[in-house]
């Protein structure tokens, strides 16, 4: 197929895509039924058949040699951050562990260097500290790792939460701890590391997304959900922060130039089993733990992640995309294929506010992307004050 790169988006494109979000625009207060039904059928048909509409691919997915690569992870001492970022470094990667628990992240390190002893060179493995329920930490990492000026090819935002019910928790930035962790943080992990990514070039952003974005919701003017308009639930913290996050990638795909040599790609790993039974009620533990056939391992959830990050066909196939100015970004399913996205993550309206609504919660100025991507200093709120 062709997949060569398309030229940078006009300012008048991008105004075509503000004129269309103003004529288009119509309230929205929800998900329709049919469309609430069809997500939950959607999740349903994953769980029973993932297995299945997976099984042609092998565990633990091969690599090719990555030496000169190096990743940034997120949230990567368990579940599927943890095998992705063993995966990558036993093929040579340069992996960094970005994580809150850096004790745990060491220890990691040093049990992996240890059980690969003697397989080949040892493991290009280094711990640094980023705490995504902190918008401060987030620009302290992303000022020390671009004060480095080395290049990066591939940033994996793998750390999420999903407190099944929970009651609602706000960070000390003053957000819904799901919408910061899933979607917030990544946003701006991602924007500010776009220096290193150009320097990495041909490099992904890579955002471990959820098929829980089917059932989720945006308001733009309620991304708290703390309004009253919307009754706040685990559910709908964790499936509206998903939804925001392709929302968000969309438009950062679409504003990328081609020339940056950015791809931009939300995977979702399937129904894994992972750490978030720990938040389930006795009962629901149990029936979890009951249905192993139907639920993922975690090596097996990592796959459709390692492909993204790897996979050449990959970055072809959002030069693709962006040639045909798709409204969503690349979306690759558990089954290491491409899939489409909910019919709310192509509201292109939402979208738009969405990116804008985001910009502003992150403390970024609206033409902050241009500016990075021409080599400029932006200033980010959260790099003025200290935790």
């Amino acid at each position: 197929m062709d997949s060569s790169p398309s030229t940078s988006r006009s300012p008048a494109s991008e105004e075509a895509d503000r004129e269309r979000a103003k004529t288009c625009e119509k309230k929205k207060e929800g998900l329709g039924w049919m469309e609430w039904m069809r997500g939950w059928l959607y999740l349903a048909y994953e769980m029973l058949f993932q297995r299945i509409t997976a099984s042609h691919l092998p565990n633990p997915m091969p690599l090719p040699h990555l030496h000169e690569v190096t990743c940034v992870i997120t949230g990567c001492t368990s579940g599927i951050g943890l095998q992705i970022a063993r995966q990558l470094a036993e093929s040579g990667a340069h992996v960094v562990m970005a994580v809150r628990n850096t004790k745990a992240a060491h220890e990691l390190s040093q049990k992996w260097q240890s059980e690969w002893s003697g397989m080949g060179l040892p493991l290009n493995i280094e711990v640094l500290e980023l705490d995504l329920l902190s918008l401060e930490s987030v620009v302290r990492f992303t000022e020390a790792w671009n004060a480095r000026s080395a290049p990066l090819h591939v940033l994996i935002n793998n750390a999420g939460i999903f407190s099944i019910g929970e009651p609602q928790k706000f960070s000390k930035n003053g957000y819904e701890e799901h919408l910061q962790v899933n979607h917030l943080a990544p946003a701006l992990l991602s924007l500010l590391l776009l220096p290193s990514l150009i320097r990495g070039s041909p490099s992904r952003i890579v955002n471990l997304n959820s098929i829980m974005h089917y059932v989720g919701f945006v308001d733009p003017e309620d991304m708290n959900i703390n309004s009253g308009k919307r009754k706040f639930s685990s559910l709908a913290g964790y499936g509206s922060s998903k939804l925001a996050q392709i929302m968000f990638s969309s438009i950062l795909h679409k504003r990328l130039p081609a020339e940056a040599g950015i791809s931009v790609v939300c995977v979702s790993p399937g129904i894994v089993h992972t750490n978030v039974a720990r938040d389930l009620p006795k009962w629901l533990q149990g029936a979890y733990h009951l249905i192993p056939y139907f639920i993922v391992t975690p090596q097996e959830g990592a796959r459709s992640a390692l492909f993204a990050a790897t996979d050449p066909q990959v970055s072809e196939y959002c030069a693709l995309l962006k040639s045909d100015d798709w409204p969503v970004c690349a979306l690759i399913s558990h089954d290491c294929r491409p899939t489409n996205a909910s019919e709310e993550a192509h509201n292109l309206p939402t979208s738009i506010k969405v990116w804008e609504k985001t910009l502003a919660m992150i403390g970024l100025p609206a033409d902050a992307v241009e500016k990075l991507i021409e080599g400029e200093q932006v200033q980010c709120q959260y790099g003025l004050k200290q935790d």
